[in-house]
């Protein structure tokens, strides 16, 4: 199944700056990983804003939510998922 999931951080601006460096190391060496595993296809930035748009593609809606908490800041994340289905021109 693909999804289109938008997320955006909300991670404190308080937040120290070795933790914060260490999270986002972290979450862009998960990310390479989920791009190994095929799960994470493509991923946008969003202008002006500390969010991304990503296609993802995971064998169920559980399979997708175990990769998204698996980043190291989903905890701080707003995450919208939707799922996409084939549209008849596709076929």
């Amino acid at each position: 199944m693909e999804f289109l999931v938008r997320t955006e951080n909300l991670l404190p601006h308080d937040v120290e700056d070795e933790v914060r460096d260490r999270l986002r190391k972290g979450e862009r060496e998960r990310a390479m990983e989920l791009r190994a595993a095929g799960i994470l296809k493509r991923l946008w930035r969003v202008p002006g804003r500390n969010a991304t748009v990503g296609l993802y593609e995971a064998e169920d809606p559980a399979a997708l939510h175990e990769a998204l908490t698996s980043l190291p800041m989903w905890k701080w994340m707003d995450i919208t998922v939707e799922a996409l289905a084939t549209h008849p021109q596709e076929r």
